[in-house]
């Protein structure tokens, strides 16, 4: 007996790869290398395997007449036409929870990172500098302001972990958390002017394209800094390299990009930036947990069992 056919439409993590190819015949990208053999293979498809940054358009599963999942191994799933798969009945599950821990510490390594210095530091060191003379001081973090844009699983982790720096704390989101201790401000812009560390962690998608702009660095101000470990396309990268340059902002610790996985050469220059190549949720045990989830709802999908964690507009449609 055959196995079940499953795409992936991205190069997926060796950890969800060998998972399915358990039980199921994995396609790599055959929309995209071969598509004259992908004619005949779609009507056999049955799951779609998915990172975080996959593009899964309306076009494509237009040609999946049979498939019952799309299972993106990711909490991000901005990629995924979601409309159109609700109308064409093939549910989106992602996974959450699994990489909150290690997301909000790699948040809180950045926020260090860039106020002590640290990646300037190490090469002072190595290159002997040091008897020269100290390098430059740099910013206190216990006791600064964090402010959070967007007070999710992935926010409040940060927001836990900033306490134990005596950190005050606030927050934007859609609307104000009624179980937040945490002070709410209405927008991102309000939110930057009272912080010294912006933290962006909102998920990605057309209606956060852009929402730290340029008023926003501007009201972060000379002595702020932004973090951002959410998406790329939440940062206006133009306006952000800008104000890096003339100093509207004092430094960036930055894991997602506009162009992944192209950096902008302006950004590689600066010494107050860090970079960290799109991390976040990258330690052994998480993307093993994550790929654990991802092959999880996939095998729940095609055995007709409940998912384990349908993105929220599925979820809305479970509930009606």
């Amino acid at each position: 007996m055959s196995k079940p056919d499953v795409l992936a439409v991205a190069r997926i993590h060796p950890f969800y790869q060998k998972a399915l190819e358990r039980l199921y015949e994995v396609h790599d990208r055959t929309h995209e290398l071969d598509p004259t053999a992908f004619l005949a293979l779609a009507p056999r498809i049955r799951g779609v395997a998915a990172t975080g940054e996959s593009v899964v358009s309306r076009g494509l599963l237009a040609q999946l007449p049979n498939a019952q999942v799309v299972s993106v191994f990711g909490v991000g799933y901005d990629g995924v036409d979601v409309t159109a798969a609700l109308e064409y009945g093939i549910p989106v599950t992602h996974t959450p929870g699994v990489l909150t821990d290690d997301v909000a510490d790699l948040a809180l390594a950045l926020v260090l990172a860039v106020g002590r210095r640290l990646v300037e530091a190490d090469p002072f060191v190595r290159a002997g500098q040091w008897p020269a003379g100290p390098i430059a001081l740099g910013r206190k973090v216990s006791g600064a302001r964090l402010g959070i844009v967007g007070l999710g699983r992935i926010g409040k982790a940060i927001a836990h972990r900033a306490q134990a720096f005596g950190m005050a704390i606030g927050y934007t989101a859609r609307t104000e958390k009624a179980d937040s201790a945490y002070r709410f401000f209405p927008t991102a812009r309000d939110l930057a002017a009272e912080s010294d560390f912006l933290v962006v962690t909102t998920p990605g998608g057309a209606g956060t394209r852009h929402l730290i702009n340029a008023e926003v660095l501007a009201a972060l101000g000379p002595k702020g800094y932004l973090i951002n470990v959410a998406r790329g396309s939440v940062v206006d990268e133009h306006a952000l390299i800008e104000a890096l340059k003339s100093g509207i902002i004092a430094g960036a610790g930055l894991d997602v990009f506009a162009h992944e996985p192209h950096v902008p050469q302006d950004l590689c220059e600066m010494p107050q930036v860090v970079l960290t190549p799109h991390m976040a949720s990258a330690t052994t045990q998480t993307r093993q947990a994550m790929a654990d989830l991802a092959f999880a709802n996939m095998r729940a999908a095609l055995e007709g069992q409940p998912l384990r964690t349908p993105v929220p507009e599925w979820q809305q449609v479970l509930k009606a």
